[in-house]
């Protein structure tokens, strides 16, 4: 079997025991770790028995420097809370952090590669989950592979330099988009804008705002995930 080693972290699955047919790759946010998001794979592989679960370590240590965290890319200059304030500044500041998001890019994008490689899947039996900073990786990296992939499923993330995805965009994989209405570190509005500018690019896309929801990930919208996932790669 090819090696699967540009990226680091737990794997989980199949559920059924058998050869997978079907790739999840779990993208986690800022500080965190791919152990952080291995524990949902139990929950999607309900729906999605026959898919293996990776669930990489960004290439950076946290920047934060505690718990062992990891970063996709530095968010230096980031300022939730300037957002929350003037949310019209949401748009500069990430694009302002697209040329780290691309340096970024070329691993997840490697490591991709070598799962289908590893276990003879085709793309489009392969999916993104993102959280975060590991949503807007996955929408980055996603929809710039010549290779159309399964699907992408975002929680509270946002697209980084939304201004350059018509003339950059490569494939137009179903997107799941989902936000908590009271997240005090991406507003909801990332998700609002980002499907405006997915859909008016030709990318099929769907939402769902969660009413009180923080910056994190409930049952509700663990549920409508796992359901656009098993219409796209079960």
């Amino acid at each position: 079997m090819a090696n699967v080693d540009a990226l680091q972290g737990p794997t989980h699955g199949p559920a059924s025991g058998k050869a997978p047919t079907a790739a999840v790759v779990l993208v986690h946010g800022y500080g965190a770790s791919g152990d952080d998001l291995i524990g949902l794979a139990p929950f999607f592989a309900q729906a999605l028995p026959h898919a293996i679960f990776y669930s990489p370590n960004a290439p950076d240590p946290w920047e934060g420097g505690m718990g062992g965290g990891r970063q996709w890319y530095s968010l230096a200059g980031f300022d939730p809370e300037a957002i929350q304030r003037d949310p019209l500044r949401m748009g500069e500041t990430f694009r302002a952090m697209n040329d780290r998001v691309v340096k970024a890019a070329v691993r997840l994008d490697l490591f991709l590669d070598q799962i289908m490689a590893a276990h003879t899947i085709t793309p489009n039996r392969v999916a993104l989950l993102g959280f975060s900073q590991g949503t807007i990786m996955s929408l980055h990296v996603g929809l710039r592979r010549p290779q159309e992939i399964g699907a992408i499923l975002g929680f509270s993330g946002a697209l980084s330099a939304a201004d350059k995805l018509a003339a950059e965009i490569k494939s137009k994989p179903p997107v799941a988009l989902v936000h908590g209405a009271a997240d005090p570190v991406i507003p909801a509005a990332a998700t609002v804008e980002s499907e405006k500018v997915l859909k008016s690019a030709g990318v099929p896309c769907q939402s769902m705002i969660i009413p009180g929801l923080q910056h994190g990930i409930d049952n509700a919208g663990a549920q409508f995930g796992a359901q656009f996932l098993k219409a796209h790669i079960g």
